[in-house]
């Protein structure tokens, strides 16, 4: 199965990459790293752009030049980002810095009003 996929990945070089195309729907866990190169657990979190994929094209790529704007300002601790344009979800996995998980779906907030993070509800 294929899915139109935008993901916007941080290479080794600490360069962002994004790109646009037919990609298989291989689960994110799959792709998405959980732990740095030294072997320590890494932070991620995700957030939902609802109908997202259902505006005109022009908005979407204004969205997501405004989603990379936030994950450049913040390569430093971005390790992986994906957006999945089908679920209308971004996803990022981020190092282990007090604060980030919040820190940084604020700033995409901020560029995005729309963008809601998901979190788990304690009980």
């Amino acid at each position: 199965m294929l899915g139109l996929m935008s993901s916007i990945k941080v290479q080794c070089e600490g360069q962002l990459k994004a790109s646009a195309e037919f990609l298989p729907a291989e689960p994110l866990w799959k792709r998405a790293p959980t732990r740095d190169v030294d072997g320590r657990p890494l932070s991620d979190f995700m957030m939902i752009i609802p109908k997202l994929s259902k505006r005109p094209k022009d908005y979407i790529q204004a969205t997501l030049r405004e989603i990379d704007a936030v994950l450049k300002y913040y390569e430093h601790v971005v390790v992986f980002a994906d957006m999945n344009l089908k679920l209308n979800t971004l996803w990022v996995t981020v190092k282990p810095v007090p604060g980030i998980c919040l820190e940084l779906p604020a700033a995409v907030k901020t560029r995005v009003p729309e963008a809601l993070l998901v979190a788990h509800k304690h009980e």
